[in-house]
């Protein structure tokens, strides 16, 4: 008959009444027949599929609510799983498949061991009938051939846990919607194993040396270990089932067949109440001026609304402007037009061109990339969050361990109420996929150089750490939900070196991720967000790879580095963190590369006491507290980075103590890090100093050189410390107070070749009993004094020009050595010298301004101020020729600068920097303390 004789809907209710042989002869009919029984999805194919008393749900048991993708599909799975047999072995017949019918009364129950009725296992089952029960005493049982049952049956073991065992040596045995309790499965090499659709209460199954085994749709539940130990290598020795399994597992395979996955989409998980429920301060970030690529899952909701604003009141104890001193920058106009409107013509023919200095190129990067009012825009970097496609197509390890197709194959299973989930040891493989672990003491534990692909699963409300990797332990780790665990997300030590990719790592009770002792690993393009501890926290020699990442919202630091803890964390995005977006302390040596460390609720970085590290090429930007806050003896290295639009300092540099426990206490310091006997004395594997340093050189006093510090809401750099300082070739532009200020510093603090302009009060504030060499720096066209200082020191061939409020001030009891200076005011004098200063004034070139001012003299004595050899240049008639900065020309120098410093590139490496100044710190805060960051 035609199928267009008919409607569809008819064609579709006459056929709901075929049993499956029929639906298979239509079938084969024609195409258009078969085309019709394939449209029965939803209706015939669902009744038979579930109308099967054998056969559970196709999603059970993670997901029994969700239809599959086919009923049809399905159904067919299960008729096919009693048909293996007949496909790879000729000698059996075909076995039916299990008929469940009512229980009989008048079951026997069959005994087998010494002395009972049956010897072994094989005759028992072929005198059993229906629903009979076979008891096996206390013994091992161990089957050479194939059995297989006609029937169901209920197998029981007598005795204690481990007293009775079924072996089967070279074979291969199936599990279909069975129930195991207080039970133990074991299968050993070249043995193999398929296990669907069965319940495991109190029981667990053992692996040992497997080549292939399978287990789907299964439920573990109530174990006392590990519900799945998979211990050995996998064996050469194959049985004939291999081949099937292998397939029937890649055919399966998220991991293999996942179409590229999208981003994540957060307000899946806010219903879900997995971020903490409070107002979170997002920011949206424009990349390479397309709205289309946005960081932040929400819209702005805080921006950054001072823009070029001056912010009048900062608070804390910070030194503020008066408002008729204060200087207004709008976002329309050039932070280099300093001058007021009515003088701009009468300054114009005195102007010294300044602006073709050697860190003029940073101060038009400042210009050019200035916050507009919709968030952060014309970034240079792409720091799009990756999908696990890209991932893999660029990762060739990562497609060699997908790929891999060996030792136990785990999917769709549910792991819950017990000890473990699965424990993989003795260079053991497994593959986790699509499974559920929930409420349990460790979701996953992997050691002894196993490996480990875990992919799409969901980790959440462990009592410990979700997943452990020890003893160099490896695998991929991908595209999983690890949230509300009770210590960290992801544990990783002693060696292990994990690939850990895409995985979303939220809302835990500690620590995102937790790298320590040695351990390794490449942590890429994951979301961390919302843990009570830091995103990352890497200690006690951790050394991993960490990049590409999105770091958010958590209560704590976004990345910690403690306890001699190492690593390389480049181009990830870190914001919105209640602590430091990279908080370095205690040893912690991080390279720190090219990440967008932005929109914190405290500092973007902090560098506590003894911390270390290279911090290069970094956007720190629009943080509530400061751009980088260095704490006593620390040593970073602060190099290229763009720090700008932070609430309070852009660069601050304290001497504090605090109690250490403030620190410890919260931020991972009570980690469970000596779990299971593990050795708490960790300095046993610690590298040797001379290891650590091969890779860059070595500082001895902090260095901050060659960054970009530009609109912050206080002083650009502040120094209260009684430890050397190293300023050099650094941009300090427009923040809104001083440029510098150093209102401690017992011992010297070196500011050479800088560029400081443009700021709100003075470009140099020295306080007094403070020692500071000035040499080579351009401090230009500041609201202030160019200099002020009540302190200690040199001020040798700097360009101070421009400056409203004076060249250079010297007030209070400072003692200065001022020479070889060319100095420039329009309207103040070039230097004052007030109270009961000392100096010694020799070689400058002074340029008059309007008002003839040059040197003045007010102090109580004149027996300390010596002025000498000085040059006073004067401007006397419109035709005469305009001032320029010659031989040599404007400050700062730095030779090479635009290609010397190093860039925020994908390198690894440290480029040569040049102009490079490093003192050895004699003295200064030592103590065994740590050091706490005041949130402000």
């Amino acid at each position: 008959m035609e199928i267009s004789g008919l409607p569809l809907e008819l064609w579709r209710l006459i056929l709901s009444y075929l049993r499956l042989p029929d639906l298979g002869r239509c079938s084969l009919v024609c195409r258009a027949w078969y085309e019709l029984i394939l449209s029965l999805d939803n209706t015939r194919w669902r009744q038979l599929c579930l109308g099967c008393i054998e056969c559970r749900h196709p999603n059970w048991p993670n997901q029994p609510d969700v239809e599959p993708w086919s009923w049809r599909e399905a159904f067919k799975q299960h008729y096919l799983a009693s048909k293996t047999w007949t496909k790879n072995s000729q000698d059996l017949e075909s076995s039916n498949c299990f008929y469940l019918f009512r229980r009989k009364r008048d079951r026997r129950v069959l005994c087998v061991g010494p002395g009972c009725e049956f010897d072994n296992l094989r005759s028992a089952l072929l005198s059993a009938s229906i629903y009979d029960r076979i008891v096996l005493l206390p013994g091992v049982y161990e089957e050479q051939s194939e059995i297989f049952l006609k029937a169901p049956v209920e197998i029981m073991g007598r005795g204690k846990l481990g007293e009775v065992a079924l072996l089967t040596t070279s074979g291969h045995v199936q599990f279909d919607n069975c129930n195991f309790e207080s039970g133990q499965l074991q299968i050993h090499a070249p043995g193999t194993c398929q296990v669907k659709f069965c319940t495991f209460n109190q029981s667990s199954i053992h692996f040992h040396n497997v080549a292939v085994s399978l287990l789907e749709n299964c439920e573990f539940a109530g174990s006392e270990n590990a519900s799945v130990t998979v211990e050995g290598s996998p064996s050469l020795d194959r049985n004939w089932a291999c081949k099937h399994l292998t397939m029937l597992a890649k055919s399966r395979s998220v991991l293999l067949h996942a179409s590229e996955a999208p981003l994540c989409d957060i307000s899946k998980f806010e219903n879900r109440g997995h971020l903490p429920m409070r107002n979170v301060r997002t920011c949206e970030i424009v990349v390479d001026g397309d709205p289309s690529n946005l960081f932040s899952a929400a819209h702005t909701q805080a921006v950054l609304e001072r823009g070029g604003e001056k912010e009048n009141e900062v608070t804390g104890n910070l030194v503020t402007a008066h408002k008729e001193e204060a200087l207004t920058m709008d976002s329309d106009s050039s932070d280099s037009e300093l001058s007021l409107s009515s003088e701009e013509d009468e300054d114009s023919m005195y102007k010294l061109p300044y602006q073709a200095h050697s860190l003029s190129h940073m101060l038009a990067k400042v210009i050019h990339s200035r916050p507009q009012t919709n968030g952060l825009t014309a970034l240079q970097s792409d720091y799009e969050l990756k999908t696990l496609h890209q991932e893999m197509q660029k990762d060739k390890e990562a497609q060699s361990l997908a790929n891999n197709m060996q030792g136990c194959l785990i999917q769709k299973c549910l792991f819950r109420d017990g000890k473990g989930g699965v424990f993989v040891c003795s260079q053991g493989h497994a593959r986790v996929e699509g499974s559920i672990f929930r409420d349990l003491t460790y979701a996953v534990r992997c050691i002894q150089n196993s490996k480990i692909v875990m992919q799409k699963n969901d980790i959440h409300h462990c009592k410990t750490s979700g997943i452990f990797l020890r003893l160099g332990a490896g695998g991929l780790i991908a595209d999983n939900d690890v949230y509300s665990n009770c210590e960290a997300g992801m544990d990783i030590r002693k060696g292990a070196n994990p690939l850990i990719l895409c995985n979303r790592i939220h809302s835990g009770l500690r620590s995102g991720i937790v790298v320590l002792g040695n351990g390794k690993g490449i942590i890429r393009s994951n979301q961390i967000y919302g843990n009570k501890e830091a995103g990352i926290y890497i200690l006690y020699n951790g050394n991993p790879l960490v990049s590409g990442n999105h770091i958010f919202q958590g209560l704590a630091a976004g990345i910690a580095v403690n306890e001699n803890g190492r690593g390389q964390i480049t181009e990830n995005v870190i914001r919105e963190n209640q602590w430091g977006g990279a908080d370095i302390r205690r040893g912690g040596d991080p390279i720190l590369r090219s990440n967008l460390i932005c929109c914190g609720y405290s500092d973007g970085v902090v560098v506590g006491e003894r911390g270390k590290g290279l911090i290069e090429g970094n956007t720190i930007y629009g943080n509530k507290g400061c751009g980088v806050w260095i704490m006593s003896s620390s040593f970073p290295h602060i190099s290229n980075n763009q720090i700008g639009h932070n609430s309070i300092y852009g660069v601050a540099v304290f001497c504090r103590k605090d109690d250490a426990n403030d620190y410890l206490a919260n931020q991972g310091g009570n980690e469970n890090f000596n779990d299971e006997g593990e050795a708490a004395n960790w300095e046993n594997d610690l590298e040797s100093e001379d290891e650590r340093l091969t890779s860059r050189r070595s500082i001895s006093v902090a260095l901050v050189e060659s960054n970009n510090i530009n609109h912050n809401g206080a002083a650009g750099l502040y120094v209260k410390s009684s430890e050397a300082l190293n300023i050099i070739g650094n941009a300090i532009h427009a923040n809104h107070d001083c440029g510098v200020a150093v209102f401690q510093s017992s011992q010297l603090t070196r500011i050479a070749n800088n560029s400081i302009s443009c700021n709100s009060l003075d470009g140099v504030l020295v306080e007094a009993e403070c020692k500071v060499e000035l040499r080579g720096n351009g401090i230009y066209d500041n609201s202030s004094c160019g200099v002020a200082s009540k302190g200690d020191g040199v001020v040798i061939e700097n360009d101070i020009l421009g400056n409203q409020g004076g060249g250079l001030r010297l007030l209070l009891a400072a003692d200065m050595k001022i020479t070889k200076n060319r100095i420039y005011c329009f309207r103040g004098y070039g230097i004052e010298m007030l109270d009961q200063t000392k100096a010694l004034v020799q070689d400058n070139l002074i340029f008059q301004g309007k008002s003839k001012k040059t040197i003045l003299q007010q102090v109580s004595s004149t027996e300390g101020c010596i002025i000498q050899n000085n040059k006073l240049l004067a401007l006397k008639k419109r035709s005469d020729v305009a001032w320029t900065l010659e031989n040599p020309p404007a400050r700062p120098h730095i030779e090479g600068s635009s290609r010397g410093v190093s860039t925020a590139g994908n390198s690894q490496k440290v480029t040569n920097m040049t102009a490079r100044i490093a003192a050895r710190v004699d003295g200064g805060c030592h103590n065994n303390g740590s050091i706490f960051c005041t949130i402000l």
